[in-house]
């Protein structure tokens, strides 16, 4: 049975989507079947893995709204066992158009249930803010990873996103967990970013991934190509960093699998 884990932050530019492309493609690398969910209406999770969106006739919107068949979504990408179904920029109209559906927050769990059988991760890349397609994408969700970004405000606004998790811990999810805190777009040369590292052990523990995402150009170059940086250049400390946090991520699973038995 696979597992769903959100990648969110309300916060914009923290790296969700740079991690949701490059993760998964780093998992689908380490030969884990992989499919990234693209929940938000900019759709650069979609193209930055190659597909055309003008060319989608069947995104996650259709599977949402219209109750399309969710495999007619799954489009192919260039490494074989990774997967992506794409957003559409009429996801932002969404969330008015499922007010008045029933169980609205659960939708995407719904939609999502047939394909966990099938994938070893499910990658949701949500929106930066906290509506109502975020809040489906918590509820299907078996946990979260949070990205921080290595700067003076990273800190800011998490207790709210905090704060969500814990409501829909209590109403919608039960078994919600934080994966972790990954710290992106660091500056090891930042005595800054140091500092917002240490804070973050501090407060989190061992909820803060080891593996920590330095600034890289490579990372900001490959999606224009519509490519993962590990296709675009295997060598580059992005793809490196993404790799490492792959099998960070699958040494915690089967670790806290082996634990549950």
């Amino acid at each position: 049975m696979g597992k769903i884990i959100a990648l969110a932050n309300q916060k914009g530019g923290v790296g969700k989507t740079t991690t949701a492309i490059n993760l998964a493609a780093s998992l689908a690398t380490l030969e884990k079947k992989v499919l990234v969910i693209d929940a938000d209406p900019q759709a650069n999770a979609s193209s930055g893995l190659g597909v055309d969106i003008k060319q989608a006739e069947c995104t996650i919107y259709e599977c949402i709204i219209d109750h399309a068949d969710v495999r007619e979504a799954i489009h192919d990408t260039e490494i074989e066992t990774l997967k992506v179904i794409p957003s559409h920029i009429n996801l932002v109209g969404a969330e008015i158009e499922m007010l008045n559906l029933r169980n609205r927050e659960k939708i995407l769990r719904e939609v999502l249930a047939p394909l966990k059988p099938e994938f070893d991760y499910i990658m949701i890349d949500c929106s930066p803010s906290l509506g109502l397609i975020t809040v489906n994408a918590l509820t299907a969700a078996d946990s979260i990873i949070i990205p921080v970004q290595a700067e003076y405000f990273a800190l800011e606004g998490i207790s709210k996103l905090l704060n969500t998790i814990k409501i829909i811990k209590s109403k919608l999810n039960p078994q919600l967990e934080i994966e972790g805190f990954l710290l992106t777009m660091y500056d090891s040369r930042l005595r800054q970013a140091n500092q917002i590292y240490d804070e973050m052990k501090r407060h989190f523990q061992e909820l803060v991934f080891k593996t920590v995402i330095q600034r890289n150009v490579t990372l900001s170059e490959a999606p224009s190509y519509g490519r993962p940086t590990i296709l675009h250049d295997a060598t580059s400390n992005g793809a490196k960093n993404y790799l490492a946090l792959a099998q960070e991520l699958i040494s915690r699973n089967e670790k806290s699998t082996t634990t549950s038995k």
